[in-house]
């Protein structure tokens, strides 16, 4: 079986979350018997990915391949074609939607990977509110038409998959559960960044809106207000995500840039990591802490409610009671839980769970 992947993601951006799945469903595609991966992407002339990728014969700059009339021109006029040149089989859509604005040629099948839905669902990160009324309409017709083309959507949780089913019920019968893979930390973990407290909790990722950011930090600068106990907060992201009467509050520690050794060892030397998010379609963060035995705390609702395991401490999203309670509860010196317990939550996100679901939904399709 020959199978393309849209390539896009990983050229663009290869440290993004959506590449490093781009990453691993091509190393998972490699590993299996009888499958050959070709990759379809754009790229500048120069750029290095052309060695190992197919590419359109014009020159893309790295910074726009997001933008419509880029999107529109490789779907349009460079899909098609490479596809059928490329005798493809199975053509797989990585980004919530790509997949070729024209008629499915015979013999080949559509998978489109849908992430999630809150460009069409929630307010996301714009400049300008006309930028942002323009790329939901844009997206949500492009979304439509791949959900509409594919002849299966994987969504990376049970949550996604029900959002799907609610916004397009006519496809209902496409969609299906693949968890992202969370692969373990190999390598030995770096020196935490200098200028950390000895005890902190973590939070990583501020930027969209659905991170509910604003109100954590008032909940927290609450907390502190009545107990000196809670600790200091170290968020992987940047201060301008928040507004500025919050994001310079005292005991506050803002980090970005860092290396996979760095947030490994912040993650490891957390006293916990919170996820207040109150939309999220799977939440690497907190497998990715569990993978390392720190103990997780997060908002009920959407996806987090199934890669936290049971007993991991809860809070609504929007109750600010209930979770300066739950903060002031967790900053006491408390009964220890065993690390052992979180790291075996976490390897059912891990590779060789991922690739024995990615193999099941292949197989369903050669049915």
């Amino acid at each position: 079986m020959r199978v393309a992947l849209d390539y896009r993601p990983a050229t663009v951006a290869p440290s993004s979350g959506i590449a490093r799945q781009v990453l691993a469903l091509e190393h998972a595609l490699r590993a299996r018997d009888a499958t050959e991966v070709v990759l379809l992407t754009e790229a500048p002339l120069d750029h290095p990915q052309r060695e190992t990728a197919v590419c359109p014969a014009w020159a893309s700059p790295l910074e726009g391949l997001q933008r419509p009339q880029v999107r529109w021109r490789f779907e349009r006029a460079f899909l098609p074609r490479a596809i059928h040149a490329q005798r493809i089989d199975l053509y797989i859509a990585t980004a919530n939607m790509g997949l070729p604005l024209c008629r499915k040629p015979a013999g080949t099948r559509y998978v489109l990977v849908l992430h999630d839905l809150f460009q069409l669902t929630h307010r996301n990160f714009h400049r300008s509110r006309l930028k942002a009324l323009a790329y939901r309409l844009i997206d949500g017709a492009s979304i439509a038409w791949s959900v509409w083309q594919a002849d299966r959507v994987w969504c990376p949780s049970q949550f996604s998959c029900d959002e799907a089913a609610r916004l397009f019920p006519w496809a209902r019968a496409k969609f299906r559960v693949l968890n992202n893979l969370v692969p373990e930390f190999t390598e030995a973990p770096e020196p935490l960044p200098e200028g950390l407290p000895a005890r902190y909790w973590l939070v990583v990722g501020t930027r969209e809106p659905r991170k509910n950011m604003t109100f954590f930090l008032e909940q927290w600068q609450a907390s502190r207000a009545k107990d000196p106990n809670v600790p200091d907060l170290v968020l992987v992201g940047h201060a301008s995500d928040v507004p500025a009467t919050l994001g310079e509050l005292p005991g506050l520690h803002w980090r970005s840039g860092l290396s996979d050794g760095q947030l490994q060892a912040l993650y490891r030397h957390a006293a916990y990591l919170w996820q207040p998010s109150y939309a999220e379609g799977f939440g690497l963060p907190v497998v990715e802490a569990l993978s390392v035995g720190t103990k997780v705390a997060v908002a009920r609702g959407s996806a987090l409610d199934e890669v936290a395991p049971p007993t991991a401490p809860r809070f609504a999203p929007h109750d600010a009671g209930q979770l300066q309670t739950l903060m002031v509860s967790l900053a006491a010196p408390g009964a220890t839980v065993d690390p052992e317990l979180q790291r075996t939550w976490a390897r059912q996100f891990a590779e060789p769970a991922y690739r024995l679901r990615l193999d099941k939904l292949l197989k369903e399709m050669d049915r």
